[in-house]
């Protein structure tokens, strides 16, 4: 009985030492709740976000990042450093002072938008950095381009649009599975739903999660990036006001259209960035103004509505007779294309019709990356090697001296499309 009773005393000395344990806890959770001297706001609405590398117009000598924070910050800046002198305690990383916008997300509500861009680094190189003030945000890892025409891959997406963080998250993530040393990602326009909607930029910036932190994205302007047009005069259709400070992009483009229209050279290629929203006639003879000083092996443009449609519902032909002939004169490779929410591939064409395998000509490509389809029509039929409809794809470039490799793939990882061009 003494055994029983001693053992009962033990058992309760256990129960209420545990009991005491879980009120210190709770306690101690209430007290950072209700005490602000001990849950510290700032490390919270400080903490950077939405990170985002994008690429110059030199991506072997410079990088450009951008972060966001809910309250002003100090001193924002970034430190950045060769990976391989990271833990070298005799070396310091290089300090960069942010540029700082403010962004009005609603009534009352703003955000704190900080750019950076590294000058002087080396090609080829990869670095670590972080962003902030107190508190820094983790370091992350980017790799420069290199100053000559080498081999690279990089990532080609249409549009994602709709159910961004619940679908087209699994998207992102198999592409980078199978392609995890990729240069840099291109969107092709309508990455939101809605481009005024901070939320969805939100959604769209969670489904991607840690990759734009190693991986520089390339936006293309797309119409839904603007306000909606059936509810929007007309002389107030500009692009979402949240794209500039979120996005550091180049500004060599048309006055007015500056981060929206432009080029860059990256290991081998020219790739130029269009605007199919808003002033397109005074892109082309700026279009021709960069064509004509290119000297780069491999010529790429990006721009989101098709210049040979598949879809039933849109059927500009405008791009044909501003575009084409300027691609045609100087011998652009590919066109990367959105908006038609199917899949289409053309044959090698110039001046509208295809070329034979010994003449030079231009692929016209139209994907889609989110669950929104719209059936292919066989309007341009005669023109294309290539149809799908009713599925998300993502796309492959592998640029190499002499020959481009081009592969699609579907959520399954599997080939649905390939083709090479060789020079």
């Amino acid at each position: 009985m003494l055994q029983n009773l001693l053992s009962s005393i033990v058992k309760s000395e256990v129960i209420l030492k545990l009991l005491y344990r879980y009120l210190v806890i709770a306690g101690f959770c209430l007290l950072l709740c209700f005490n602000p001297a001990i849950a510290d706001e700032k490390t919270i609405t400080h903490f950077p976000e939405r990170i985002v590398l994008n690429l110059t117009e030199t991506p072997f000598k410079s990088q450009a990042v951008t972060w966001r924070t809910t309250q002003k910050s100090g001193s924002p800046r970034v430190e950045i450093i060769p990976v391989s002198e990271l833990l070298n305690p005799d070396k310091s990383p290089k300090t960069f002072p942010a540029v700082t916008s403010v962004v009005e997300l609603g009534e009352n509500t703003f955000a704190y938008q900080h750019s950076v861009i590294f000058n002087g680094l080396m090609p080829d190189m990869i670095y670590a950095y972080r962003v902030g003030d107190d508190p820094w945000s983790e370091w992350s890892q980017f790799k420069t381009a290199s100053e000559k025409p080498n081999p690279f891959t990089f990532l080609y997406f249409g549009d994602v649009q709709e159910h961004v963080f619940s679908m087209c998250s699994q998207v992102f993530r198999t592409a980078f599975q199978k392609e995890p040393e990729a240069g840099f990602w291109l969107f092709a326009g309508d990455m939101v739903n809605n481009g005024p909607d901070d939320s969805l930029w939100a959604e769209f910036f969670s489904a991607l999660g840690w990759i734009p932190r190693t991986i520089s994205l390339i936006p293309v302007a797309g119409n839904h990036e603007y306000p909606d047009p059936r509810k929007t005069p007309r002389d107030e259709l500009h692009i979402t006001p949240l794209w500039r400070p979120q996005f550091t992009l180049p500004e060599n483009g048309p006055k007015g259209l500056e981060e929206t229209v432009f080029s860059f050279e990256y290991q081998g290629v020219c790739f130029v960035i269009l605007n199919g929203n808003e002033q397109t006639a005074e892109q082309a003879p700026w279009l021709e103004t960069v064509l004509s000083k290119n000297r780069q092996p491999w010529t790429i443009v990006a721009v989101h509505q098709p210049v040979y449609s598949i879809s039933e519902r849109k059927n500009k032909t405008g791009f044909q007779d501003l575009f084409v002939p300027i691609f045609d004169r100087y011998g652009v490779d590919l066109v990367l294309q959105g908006h038609d929410h199917s899949y289409a591939r053309t044959l090698s064409l110039k001046n509208h019709q295809p070329v034979s395998d010994k003449e030079k000509g231009t692929v016209y490509i139209i994907s889609n990356s989110g669950p929104k389809f719209y059936s292919a029509s066989n309007r341009n039929d005669h023109l294309m090697a290539k149809t799908l409809s009713n599925s998300i794809w993502f796309q492959s470039i592998r640029v190499e001296a002499n020959v481009l490799k081009y592969t699609a793939y579907n959520m399954q990882k599997e080939i649905v499309d390939a083709f090479e061009i060789k020079k």
